[in-house]
């Protein structure tokens, strides 16, 4: 892995990325609170693992597998060997992927290389652009020439950029994304980055054409600590566990009438089949697979995305769902913490 270096002169957007990459092994998340959703254990098997169908559709395309690589980087020499490596891994595995935020090489397009890398290594499978609410509708027809994107993601970050020293929320980005949403081509899904998303969120995105969201719970890679050790003083530190987390996110969903897909901190099959059941058509992962693929190498964060890819069948057939739809009757209970949200918040429960 190539050091921390920054081939591009004057430029504060790859300093920027290298500080999110190396501080995102270390701010990782308390939990995503999908380990308080239980399946109720099933004795007389009705389905063999050979026999699960684990496909799925989402954002116009029909996929074997609800797995997804998320939205990680971009922007720095060392983003580039990552971006490629997990473009690489998604291309063997046949799973669709996300690039991380495009804004740096809209502002600087000599970064544009650093992201074309996921185009390069997988010519033939679904990549997804990504930028934020801010940007126009020029920004996201660019965004997503680029790396002939298949998809578009338009991220959510208020509390990154409340917290980020470079960081600024301005109260235009409905308007942005409704802009967005009619005039581009391709499919779109409005993501979080890790704080999850409300029922009154969930309920504002179909107004402004939004009908696919990646609700991105709490419980991963925690971007208010990470850009809080990016201050000076480090005096957002009172912020480290706002928002909400994965489970609640997806109680929150159950009304949303479009596609939901999950993120945050997944990081076990059994999450996966957990978030499936909460409604979601495709699960993202994204911290858990960059930290091993930085600690481990890109063999072996391959090679444990394949033993997923074996063992979700597995669980599958452990519950005695055939396919995605059975999986969604399998009953379940709940922890009292979660059950508590859910109440308070009159949530209806999946």
């Amino acid at each position: 892995m190539p050091t921390n270096k920054h081939p591009y002169p004057n430029n504060p957007y790859s300093r920027r990325k290298d500080e999110h990459m190396a501080l995102a092994t270390r701010f990782t998340g308390t939990g995503n609170e999908l380990d308080q959703i239980h399946f109720v254990h099933q004795s007389l098997p009705t389905v063999a693992a050979d026999q699960v169908d684990l496909s799925t559709s989402f954002l116009g395309q029909h996929f074997p597998t609800p797995l997804y690589i998320n939205a990680m980087t971009g922007g720095s020499a060392r983003a580039k060997v990552v971006n490629g490596q997990l473009a690489t891994i998604a291309a063997r595995l046949h799973l669709p992927m996300a690039v991380g935020s495009l804004s740096a090489a809209l502002k600087v397009p000599a970064l544009a290389e650093t992201f074309t890398i996921a185009r390069e290594n997988n010519p033939d499978g679904f990549l997804m652009a990504n930028i934020g609410a801010d940007k126009t509708v020029a920004d996201a027809e660019q965004a997503i020439a680029l790396i002939g994107a298949d998809a578009l993601q338009i991220h959510l970050n208020t509390v990154q950029e409340t917290i980020m020293p470079e960081g600024q929320v301005v109260p235009n980005w409905r308007a942005h994304i409704q802009a967005i949403a009619a005039a581009v081509s391709v499919p779109i899904v409005v993501k979080e980055v890790g704080f999850g998303m409300s029922r009154d969120t969930l309920t504002a995105l179909p107004r402004i054409g939004i009908t696919t969201a990646d609700i991105s719970g709490r419980g991963g890679t925690n971007f208010a600590e990470i850009e809080n050790a990016r201050r000076p003083g480090r005096d957002f530190a009172y912020l480290a566990d706002w928002g909400l987390t994965t489970a609640q996110s997806l109680l929150e969903s159950q009304d949303f009438p479009g596609t939901v897909l999950a993120s945050g901190g997944i990081s076990d099959p059994l999450q996966v089949l957990t978030a499936l059941r909460l409604g979601a058509s495709g699960v993202g992962v994204a911290g858990w697979l960059l930290r091993t693929l930085l600690d481990q190498g890109p063999e072996a964060a391959e090679e444990q995305l394949r033993t997923w890819l074996t063992q979700l069948p597995q669980l599958m057939a452990l519950v005695n769902a055939a396919n995605l739809s059975a999986l969604k009757k399998q009953p379940i209970w709940y922890d009292e913490p979660l059950l508590s949200y859910a109440q308070q918040r009159r949530l209806s429960l999946p």
